[in-house]
């Protein structure tokens, strides 16, 4: 059975921001594949069809909730190359968001995969989870209207770079539109060599040695002795309780220390109603609060003064961020904010696997740097870098970017198992922290919780507009309420994609298993 929203059965699940990696997914399911192994295949199937948010050039983190219990976490995000220092950045202020000198750190998402399946009970193989990406990059994908609106705006910024960027996505000199076919034979040989030769062979085969051949010859400065360095690591997964839960979200270098600080300070506010003043101001405030402890600290773990879980085990620190909230009044904002662009997709099988998984190549089409070989799109995450004398997030060489990316997953007192995410770089914890809020303490049904309208404090899709976005489906009294406490309000389309692409799965007690995807996404919710 296939939803273009919700489902519910027992047999297993997936949801994806695009039907086709569900599908893709569901049909691993199907043929006795774990939710782990479901999870590469719409990895992979993503690449081919979501180009222009995710590739198997970016980064990825995964949360992993086994059947027995145990909550583990994957960071496969690459670090700087060494020979992308300050120096190599001589006479700029910021890193460039395109072109080879945006293309500066290890692409880490296949590493994420390598890792997830090393640990997994699954005996699929990779021919069979890669099959459906392989086929779709070989013969082609209808491009979907989200993907052709992204590829219209961002054609005059890429189409000139460097690379195979327009060879493949404006073959006839015009960005694809809708319904016209992407063909990707490049990518679809890449895939296969991964099937072929194991995934290791993109950071240590004859796949790296085209990839890095490729990424010299277009002035990246990551080398195959940067990709042969490169491995993912498994980090504790941060955690913290709330009413009725404990939550679990990625360490950094990711933001998950941001959206779990939103939960845990909006929890210790007074109780409110969906969509009320109180809630909806309280989880904008609390955003405040945890955004600017994240700004302080996150970055690379191995150079900050004190570990995210600390902070968040850390009492007296929370109490005193509750309490510069005022119920009232707005917060003068902005501070610095990031953006970026994923895809979020999960899946849970009938053993009781539970995945939220995450990954991207920052902005839309990454850095722009197609590599002609391979097809495969760099991701451009170490623009995020600063180019300061110090701070947590300097470039240095080996060092790992700040990501918004972060998975979310939940344990409920009651048994349910909850993976849930979205794209949309400071918009992620913000969507997470309404969703789950509606979910779990409002009693909002899961799709419902998903559908309503959202918010978005900062800037996102490339926009350098720090103001409260608000879709325009709120109450006018709401908007008037919030206007009148002193947030500064920018009213946008009734359901826009500005506010992410979300989805769930909730895995019950019982074995029942039920999902959501965003009518805002290309996605879907399968269950079998």
């Amino acid at each position: 059975m296939t939803s273009n929203q919700e489902a519910i059965g027992n047999g297993g699940i997936t949801t994806a921001p695009h039907a086709l990696a569900s599908q893709a997914g569901l049909d691993v399911l199907r043929d006795g594949g774990t939710a782990v192994e479901a999870c590469v295949a719409m990895a992979a199937t993503l690449a081919v069809v979501y180009p222009h948010m995710t590739g198997i050039g970016g980064d990825g983190f995964w949360l992993i909730h086994e059947p027995e219990g145990r909550v583990h976490a994957i960071d496969a995000c690459g670090g700087a190359a060494m020979a992308a220092d300050l120096s190599l950045y001589q006479g700029l202020k910021v890193i460039p968001w395109r072109g080879p000198l945006a293309a500066n750190t290890v692409a880490g998402t296949i590493s994420g995969w390598q890792a997830a399946l090393a640990g997994d009970d699954g005996s699929l193989g990779l021919a069979r989870l890669l099959r459906d990406a392989i086929k779709l990059a070989q013969g082609g994908v209808p491009v979907t209207a989200g993907g052709a609106d992204i590829a219209r705006l961002k054609h005059a910024e890429l189409h000139g770079l460097v690379g195979a960027y327009a060879d493949i996505f404006a073959p006839e000199g015009r960005p694809l539109g809708q319904d016209d076919i992407l063909r990707q034979p490049q990518l679809a040989r890449t895939l296969q060599s991964l099937a072929d030769q194991g995934l290791e062979s993109f950071y240590r085969g004859d796949l790296a040695q085209s990839i890095a051949a490729d990424l010299a010859a277009l002035g990246s400065p990551v080398s195959l002795e940067d990709l042969q360095r490169h491995r993912a690591s498994t980090p504790a997964p941060l955690s913290i309780s709330v009413s009725g839960a404990r939550l679990f979200n990625t360490a950094p270098p990711t933001q998950g220390l941001a959206a779990l600080l939103i939960l845990a300070l909006f929890d210790r506010l007074p109780p409110s109603e969906a969509e009320s003043f109180a809630h909806v101001h309280g989880l904008v405030e609390a955003t405040k609060q945890a955004f600017l402890v994240r700004n302080r600290h996150v970055g690379d773990p191995a150079y900050m003064a004190v570990s995210a879980q600390q902070i968040l085990d850390d009492t007296a620190r929370i109490a005193g961020m509750v309490d510069a909230i005022d119920p009232r009044r707005a917060l003068p904002w902005p501070a610095p904010s990031a953006h970026g662009d994923t895809t979020w997709f999960g899946a849970a099988d009938g053993r009781g696997q539970v995945v939220s998984c995450i990954q991207s190549t920052y902005f839309e089409f990454g850095s722009g740097l197609v590599l002609p070989e391979t097809g495969i799109t760099w991701q451009n995450r170490g623009a995020s870098f600063t180019l300061d004398a110090d701070g947590p997030n300097v470039l240095r060489p080996g060092r790992k970017p700040f990501h918004t990316l972060n998975p979310a997953l939940a344990l409920f007192d009651d048994g349910r198992v909850m993976a849930y995410g979205t794209m949309g770089g400071e918009g992620q914890p913000q969507t997470q922290a309404a969703l789950f809020s509606r979910y779990a303490w409002q009693g909002i049904p899961l799709q419902e919780a998903i559908s309503r309208p959202r918010w978005l404090l900062g800037r996102t899709w490339g926009e350098e507009s720090t103001t409260l976005k608000l879709e325009s489906r709120f109450p006018e009294a709401l908007v008037e309420a919030l206007r009148a406490a002193g947030h500064d309000l920018e009213m946008v389309a009734p359901m826009t994609a500005m506010m992410g692409h979300a989805g769930a799965i909730v895995r019950h007690r019982d074995g029942e298993l039920e999902g959501a995807t965003d009518p805002r996404s290309d996605g879907a919710v399968c269950i079998c």
